[in-house]
């Protein structure tokens, strides 16, 4: 589908107004998903002074074929790269800040030690700040779950992307039961610690399969969940399926708020650490 409805289509700020992000960003040789991913928000969020770090570099070992961040063999975890987020957060003066990653099915714990070690600088340099991270499934390993959880995030997100019909299509390295596993072992350890996940509309799932994703998150105990376009990064990734309408989203806003989520964001530009400030207050 390549003409986009009106809905999905938004201006960009002028350059001029995120690239102090943009220069701090390339000073501390940082990444962002908002770039790596080509996230539509980009522009907003630069402009506001706020992005999403992606740590453990720039090339993820998985293939989803959603996603435009590289793929490959990636390179070892850089030490130093912790204190530099910690540094980038502290001079963008952030109060809630979201760190993610790509997947390194290569590493032992699949970087457990280094989301923890990024926490803790954000910790010492932002004590005020809120720390939210995006994992990846671990490939299931408790041990590195728990590792995370040690370091005490505010918000642990997993992302569960997509119905489980999809996973061969889209995230075929990926496993439905296992994110969904991760999701509730992680309220089980740390009731005190905010769960989210997310989910991607427009790849060809069902109402009904939408709703069934969220009955099961709740039934994890998930406490947020963000509902998104896909919108297609480029002709090398999965095509759209369909655009779904302004009021197909606030149906699963208000369904999923039924269930018992206490924060819910649905929307066509929705991403997973889109305004993600605004949950951690309410």
């Amino acid at each position: 589908m390549s003409t986009l409805p009106p809905w999905i289509k938004r201006r960009f700020p002028p350059q001029e107004e995120w690239e102090r992000v943009q220069k701090l960003l390339r000073t501390l040789t940082l990444h962002t998903v908002c770039e790596s991913a080509r996230c539509p928000n980009l522009g907003e969020c630069f402009r506001r002074g706020t992005a999403t770090f992606l740590i453990l570099g720039n090339t993820c070992t998985r293939s989803c074929r959603f996603c435009a961040v590289g793929k490959g063999m990636p390179l070892p975890p850089d030490p130093g790269e912790p204190e530099r987020v910690a540094e980038a957060a502290k001079r963008l003066h952030l109060r809630h800040v979201v760190v993610t990653s790509v997947t390194r099915d290569d590493l032992p714990d699949g970087g457990a030690e280094h989301f923890a070690a990024t926490i803790s600088a954000i910790r010492k340099a932002l004590p005020q700040a809120t720390v939210e991270v995006l994992i990846p499934d671990f490939q299931g390993s408790e041990k590195a779950l728990e590792t995370v959880l040690a370091a005490y995030p505010d918000v642990l997100n997993h992302n569960v992307e997509t119905v489980p019909r999809l996973y061969p299509l889209v995230r075929p390295q990926a496993d439905y039961a296992r994110s969904l596993w991760l999701l509730e072992k992680a309220k089980e350890k740390a009731p005190g610690i905010l769960t989210k996940s997310g989910l991607m509309v427009g790849l060809g799932e069902t109402k009904a399969e939408v709703e069934e994703v969220l009955r099961d998150l709740r039934k994890a105990k998930c406490d947020i969940v963000t509902i998104g376009q896909y919108l297609r990064p480029s002709v090398h990734h999965l095509p759209v399926a369909s655009y779904i309408l302004p009021e197909e989203f606030e149906y699963y806003r208000e369904y999923a708020l039924r269930l018992g989520f206490s924060g819910v964001a649905s929307g066509p530009f929705v991403r997973s650490s889109y305004r993600a400030e605004e949950f951690v207050k309410a």
